[in-house]
Protein backbone atom coordinates (compact mmCIF):
# COMPACT_ATOMS: atom_id res chain seq x y z
CA UNK A 1 0.00 0.00 0.00
CA UNK A 2 0.99 3.28 -0.72
CA UNK A 3 0.78 5.90 1.74
CA UNK A 4 0.03 9.28 0.51
CA UNK A 5 1.90 11.81 2.26
CA UNK A 6 0.10 14.76 3.66
CA UNK A 7 2.15 17.06 1.58
CA UNK A 8 1.06 15.29 -1.68
CA UNK A 9 -2.66 15.41 -0.96
CA UNK A 10 -3.26 19.03 -2.18
CA UNK A 11 -0.51 19.22 -4.76
CA UNK A 12 -2.43 17.79 -7.69
CA UNK A 13 -4.50 20.98 -7.81
CA UNK A 14 -1.50 23.20 -7.73
CA UNK A 15 0.91 21.22 -9.78
CA UNK A 16 0.32 21.37 -13.50
CA UNK A 17 -1.13 18.28 -14.97
CA UNK A 18 -1.38 18.26 -18.75
CA UNK A 19 -4.50 16.11 -18.88
CA UNK A 20 -6.42 18.33 -16.49
CA UNK A 21 -5.29 21.37 -18.40
CA UNK A 22 -6.50 19.99 -21.68
CA UNK A 23 -9.88 19.03 -20.26
CA UNK A 24 -10.11 22.46 -18.62
CA UNK A 25 -9.33 24.14 -21.93
CA UNK A 26 -11.87 21.92 -23.74
CA UNK A 27 -14.52 22.69 -21.11
CA UNK A 28 -13.66 26.40 -21.32
CA UNK A 29 -13.86 26.30 -25.14
CA UNK A 30 -17.22 24.49 -25.06
CA UNK A 31 -18.50 26.93 -22.48
CA UNK A 32 -17.21 29.82 -24.56
CA UNK A 33 -18.79 28.35 -27.71
CA UNK A 34 -22.14 27.85 -25.97
CA UNK A 35 -21.93 31.35 -24.57
CA UNK A 36 -20.98 32.66 -28.03
CA UNK A 37 -23.89 30.95 -29.71
CA UNK A 38 -26.58 31.32 -27.07
CA UNK A 39 -25.84 33.89 -24.39
CA UNK A 40 -23.75 36.55 -26.18
CA UNK A 41 -26.30 37.21 -28.93
CA UNK A 42 -29.03 37.56 -26.33
CA UNK A 43 -26.81 39.81 -24.21
CA UNK A 44 -25.88 41.83 -27.33
CA UNK A 45 -29.58 42.10 -28.28
CA UNK A 46 -30.45 43.18 -24.78
CA UNK A 47 -27.64 45.75 -24.81
CA UNK A 48 -28.71 46.97 -28.27
CA UNK A 49 -32.32 47.27 -27.10
CA UNK A 50 -31.18 49.12 -24.01
CA UNK A 51 -28.94 51.40 -26.12
CA UNK A 52 -31.80 52.10 -28.57
CA UNK A 53 -34.21 52.75 -25.69
CA UNK A 54 -31.74 55.18 -24.12
CA UNK A 55 -31.12 56.89 -27.49
CA UNK A 56 -34.89 57.11 -28.10
CA UNK A 57 -35.37 58.53 -24.61
CA UNK A 58 -32.63 61.07 -25.25
CA UNK A 59 -34.16 61.94 -28.65
CA UNK A 60 -37.62 62.21 -27.11
CA UNK A 61 -36.26 64.39 -24.32
CA UNK A 62 -34.51 66.59 -26.90
CA UNK A 63 -37.69 66.84 -29.00
CA UNK A 64 -39.70 67.64 -25.89
CA UNK A 65 -37.17 70.30 -24.91
CA UNK A 66 -37.28 71.83 -28.42
CA UNK A 67 -41.09 71.75 -28.38
CA UNK A 68 -41.10 73.33 -24.92
CA UNK A 69 -38.68 76.01 -26.14
CA UNK A 70 -40.91 76.61 -29.18
CA UNK A 71 -44.04 76.78 -27.03
CA UNK A 72 -42.28 79.15 -24.64
CA UNK A 73 -41.19 81.31 -27.58
CA UNK A 74 -44.76 81.31 -28.98
CA UNK A 75 -46.14 82.10 -25.51
CA UNK A 76 -43.75 85.02 -25.11
CA UNK A 77 -44.62 86.28 -28.61
CA UNK A 78 -48.36 86.03 -27.88
CA UNK A 79 -47.85 87.73 -24.54
CA UNK A 80 -45.94 90.55 -26.27
CA UNK A 81 -48.71 90.85 -28.90
CA UNK A 82 -51.36 90.84 -26.17
CA UNK A 83 -49.52 93.61 -24.33
CA UNK A 84 -49.21 95.62 -27.55
CA UNK A 85 -52.91 95.12 -28.26
CA UNK A 86 -53.81 96.11 -24.71
CA UNK A 87 -51.68 99.24 -25.00
CA UNK A 88 -53.25 100.00 -28.37
CA UNK A 89 -56.75 99.53 -26.94
CA UNK A 90 -55.96 101.79 -24.00
CA UNK A 91 -54.46 104.37 -26.36
CA UNK A 92 -57.51 104.20 -28.65
CA UNK A 93 -59.79 104.51 -25.63
CA UNK A 94 -57.90 107.58 -24.46
CA UNK A 95 -58.06 109.13 -27.92
CA UNK A 96 -61.75 108.27 -28.22
CA UNK A 97 -62.41 109.74 -24.77
CA UNK A 98 -60.54 112.91 -25.69
CA UNK A 99 -62.43 113.06 -28.98
CA UNK A 100 -65.78 112.61 -27.24
CA UNK A 101 -64.79 115.26 -24.70
CA UNK A 102 -63.77 117.66 -27.48
CA UNK A 103 -67.00 116.97 -29.35
CA UNK A 104 -69.02 117.51 -26.18
CA UNK A 105 -67.22 120.81 -25.53
CA UNK A 106 -67.71 121.89 -29.11
CA UNK A 107 -71.38 120.91 -29.04
CA UNK A 108 -71.87 122.72 -25.72
CA UNK A 109 -70.17 125.80 -27.16
CA UNK A 110 -72.38 125.67 -30.24
CA UNK A 111 -75.52 125.25 -28.11
CA UNK A 112 -74.40 128.12 -25.87
CA UNK A 113 -73.76 130.33 -28.91
CA UNK A 114 -77.15 129.40 -30.36
CA UNK A 115 -78.84 130.14 -27.05
CA UNK A 116 -77.00 133.49 -26.77
CA UNK A 117 -77.93 134.38 -30.35
CA UNK A 118 -81.56 133.42 -29.69
CA UNK A 119 -81.54 135.44 -26.47
CA UNK A 120 -80.12 138.44 -28.37
CA UNK A 121 -82.78 138.06 -31.05
CA UNK A 122 -85.48 137.79 -28.39
CA UNK A 123 -84.12 140.86 -26.58
CA UNK A 124 -83.97 142.82 -29.83
CA UNK A 125 -87.52 141.78 -30.74
CA UNK A 126 -88.80 142.71 -27.27
CA UNK A 127 -86.93 146.01 -27.45
CA UNK A 128 -88.49 146.77 -30.84
CA UNK A 129 -91.94 145.84 -29.54
CA UNK A 130 -91.43 147.96 -26.45
CA UNK A 131 -90.22 150.91 -28.53
CA UNK A 132 -93.15 150.55 -30.91
CA UNK A 133 -95.54 150.42 -27.98
CA UNK A 134 -93.87 153.45 -26.40
CA UNK A 135 -94.11 155.33 -29.69
CA UNK A 136 -97.79 154.50 -29.98
CA UNK A 137 -98.46 155.54 -26.42
CA UNK A 138 -96.43 158.76 -26.83
CA UNK A 139 -98.33 159.50 -30.02
CA UNK A 140 -101.68 158.83 -28.36
CA UNK A 141 -100.75 160.91 -25.32
CA UNK A 142 -99.51 163.70 -27.57
CA UNK A 143 -102.77 163.71 -29.49
CA UNK A 144 -104.83 163.66 -26.28
CA UNK A 145 -102.71 166.40 -24.70
CA UNK A 146 -102.91 168.54 -27.81
CA UNK A 147 -106.66 168.12 -28.04
CA UNK A 148 -107.03 169.14 -24.42
CA UNK A 149 -104.76 172.12 -24.83
CA UNK A 150 -106.30 173.32 -28.04
CA UNK A 151 -109.77 172.05 -27.27
CA UNK A 152 -110.31 171.01 -30.79
CA UNK A 153 -110.14 167.87 -32.84
CA UNK A 154 -107.12 167.51 -35.05
CA UNK A 155 -107.05 166.14 -38.57
CA UNK A 156 -104.87 163.35 -39.86
CA UNK A 157 -102.17 165.77 -41.05
CA UNK A 158 -102.12 167.47 -37.67
CA UNK A 159 -101.84 164.07 -35.94
CA UNK A 160 -98.92 163.06 -38.07
CA UNK A 161 -97.07 166.38 -37.58
CA UNK A 162 -97.57 166.34 -33.83
CA UNK A 163 -96.46 162.69 -33.55
CA UNK A 164 -93.32 163.42 -35.54
CA UNK A 165 -92.49 166.44 -33.38
CA UNK A 166 -93.09 164.48 -30.18
CA UNK A 167 -90.86 161.64 -31.34
CA UNK A 168 -88.11 164.05 -32.32
CA UNK A 169 -88.23 165.60 -28.86
CA UNK A 170 -88.34 162.23 -27.04
CA UNK A 171 -85.06 161.42 -25.20
CA UNK A 172 -84.03 157.96 -26.49
CA UNK A 173 -80.74 158.05 -24.59
CA UNK A 174 -82.58 156.85 -21.49
CA UNK A 175 -83.50 153.62 -23.28
CA UNK A 176 -81.33 150.47 -22.90
CA UNK A 177 -77.98 150.50 -24.69
CA UNK A 178 -78.18 149.18 -28.23
CA UNK A 179 -81.65 150.50 -28.99
CA UNK A 180 -82.09 153.31 -31.55
CA UNK A 181 -85.02 155.60 -32.22
CA UNK A 182 -85.91 153.71 -35.40
CA UNK A 183 -86.32 150.45 -33.42
CA UNK A 184 -83.12 148.71 -34.57
CA UNK A 185 -79.98 148.07 -32.65
CA UNK A 186 -76.62 149.71 -33.05
CA UNK A 187 -74.03 147.43 -34.57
Amino acid sequence: MTVIAASDSGNFLVSPNVGVMIWTLVAFGITLLVLWKVAFPRIADALDKRRRAIEESIDAAERTRREADQILKEYRERLREAREQAEEIVDRSRRAGAHVEDEAKQEATEIREQMLAQARRDIEAETRRALDQIRREVADLTVVATERVTRKTLGPDDHERLIKEALDEFDFSKLPVGATPNGGSEE
